[in-house]
């Protein structure tokens, strides 16, 4: 039986590009702040290798610290979606000022949601949305991609643990007051010995080490972590001793959500800038956007941008209604990275030699895409839910 146009189209279900009064007056406010503080000091930002510590302060302030995190923590108890929506924004000024947020919600907040007891969402949500920047440390020199490989040790001394190794490339490491470690507390039982520790970064034996010179995402720091006989109380276990394997796949999944959505700002953002300048650049009498070849060019790549954020979207959306997204999430950040570094590339080709010069923002936007290209998982884990 048919039914009436009107009735079609109020039980119709919204295209996943559409957003609702609450998530566009959001949007727009973050593209407004990321426009106006983070744009005019994201190039200084990148030559010194250093964010500037008064904007983390007005992402607390703005609430981009916690997002998701409820009201009763000190959150804004947003969506996830929302909080993807913050990336995107703050990644088409400047891909570090996505990171700071993106680390801080879709890992570090979300881990704690997830798994932390009453006691440690009431200790450390205060502080993860007020005014203290998160850090997720997993990777190791050996243990990368094999995210199982931990040589990070923890040793049981009855109400407390002692934490020995080092962890490599932990990003927010430089600013971070607050840990998610991860280290294995039964090696015998391999990977069922991995547990999730809450390290706080005046904890005895604890120390951030060398923050890495990268090419890209410059601003963001990347650091090595060194426990020596960290002591750390069991009352600071996340979630259940030797299920820290399951905490670490599970809120990587919902990272690479995070991960595209870092991809679709820079390409969004290296986008409208190849955009104007093609409109302004004249040779032979005319602006080089009026030539057809150059049109080809824009129209490309901006349609794979557009399939970039339905995915981005749709993962999104998949995770606020509880449905599995683990295969769409690895599709997701294996796809964005690729079109980021694609669409970064053909822009930086748009502005000719101005773009390979520093003069111009095309060459950072090519370096800032290149981040995920190298970090990509290509494992078969990266398709699969987590072991039980």
């Amino acid at each position: 039986m048919s039914q009436p146009a009107s009735s079609m189209s109020e039980s119709a279900p919204r295209a996943l590009t559409s957003l609702s009064d609450e998530e566009s007056l959001f949007r727009q406010s973050v593209r407004e702040f990321a426009d106006q503080q983070i744009r005019p000091v994201a190039s200084e930002m990148d030559e010194k290798g250093k964010f500037a510590p008064e904007l983390i302060q007005q992402f607390f302030e703005l609430g981009l610290m916690g997002i998701g995190v409820p009201e009763e923590y000190g959150g804004q108890g947003g969506s996830f979606f929302n909080a993807i929506l913050a990336v995107e924004e703050l990644s088409r000024a400047d891909a570090s000022a996505g990171v700071v947020v993106d680390v801080q919600n879709t890992l570090v907040n979300n881990a704690f949601l997830r798994w932390g007891n009453e006691d440690q969402k009431s200790r450390y949500f205060p502080r993860l949305t007020a005014d203290t920047v998160g850090a997720y440390a997993l990777s190791e020199a050996g243990s990368g991609s094999d995210a199982f490989g931990l040589e990070t040790r923890a040793e049981d001394k009855g109400d407390a643990f002692l934490l020995n190794g080092h962890k490599l490339w932990i990003t927010n490491g430089a600013e971070a007051g607050i840990f998610i470690v991860f280290a294995n507390a039964a090696p015998e039982k391999g990977y069922r010995g991995i547990t999730a520790f809450i390290v706080e970064r005046d904890f005895p034996g604890f120390m951030v080490g060398k923050k890495e010179n990268k090419l890209g995402i410059r601003a963001s720091s990347t650091c090595e972590l060194i426990l020596e006989d960290c002591l750390v109380k069991k009352e600071n276990v996340l979630g259940e001793i030797g299920k820290g394997y399951k905490i670490a796949i599970e809120t990587l999944n919902e990272g690479r959500i995070g991960i595209g959505a870092q991809m679709v700002g820079v390409s969004q953002g290296a986008l409208e800038c190849g955009i104007n300048y093609a409109k302004e650049r004249q040779q032979f009498g005319k602006s080089i956007a009026s030539y057809q070849g150059v049109q080809f060019q824009i129209a490309q790549i901006a349609t794979e941008l557009e399939a970039s954020r339905l995915m981005v979207y749709n993962c999104a959306r998949m995770k606020d209604a509880g449905e599995n997204f683990v295969m769409q999430a690895a599709m997701t950040k294996l796809f964005t990275s690729q079109v980021a570094e694609h669409v970064t590339s053909q822009v930086v080709e748009l502005y000719g030699g101005y773009g390979y010069t520093k003069d111009y923002p095309a060459e950072k936007f090519y370096r800032d895409a290149k981040m995920v290209r190298y970090t990509k998982e290509h494992r078969i884990c990266s398709f699969r839910r987590s072991p039980s």
